[in-house]
């Protein structure tokens, strides 16, 4: 029996906790996903943000692993899915005046960057078990083109 042995094509970095609310996060993110690596590293350099900086070390920690793990060039990463998830909210209590007391919530954020290297994709592609070559051939026998009868 024949298994399916295929690559990986897909690594992902993740970052988690950062000082940072979701929102501000996801105004980033939403720049530079599905984009390629190298004009995703040129929009973060350029983006008057702060959020641009985490953002920025997560996805050179992206292709760091995708260069490792599946030794791929950087010229052929995508970043194929980038998502923000809110995280934990620390709270702390400021006094205020007559004794009272005023909530000061500082929100966190986790973040997901999956790189996609479309060389190996395209491999995929081609010589895959799901679409074999062979089943793209015409078979004479079976579409009565031969035995047809009149």
């Amino acid at each position: 029996m024949l298994k399916n042995k295929t690559k990986k094509t897909e690594v992902y970095a993740l970052c988690r906790h950062i000082s940072l609310s979701a929102d501000k996060a996801r105004r980033v993110i939403d720049q530079i996903r599905g984009r390629s690596y190298e004009e995703t590293l040129m929009i973060l350099e350029l983006m008057p943000y702060r959020a641009c900086y985490p953002i920025l070390k997560l996805v050179y920690s992206a292709a760091s692993n995708a260069a490792y793990s599946m030794d791929s060039a950087e010229v052929n990463l995508v970043i194929s899915k980038a998502e923000v998830n809110e995280g934990t909210i620390t709270k702390k209590f400021k006094p205020r005046a007559r004794g009272r007391s005023y909530v000061i919530k500082r929100t966190t954020c986790h973040i997901t960057i999956v790189v996609k290297d479309i060389s190996l994709d395209k491999y995929e592609e081609i010589y895959s078990f799901k679409n074999p070559i062979w089943k793209n051939t015409i078979d004479v026998y079976s579409n009565g083109v031969v035995w047809h009868k009149k």
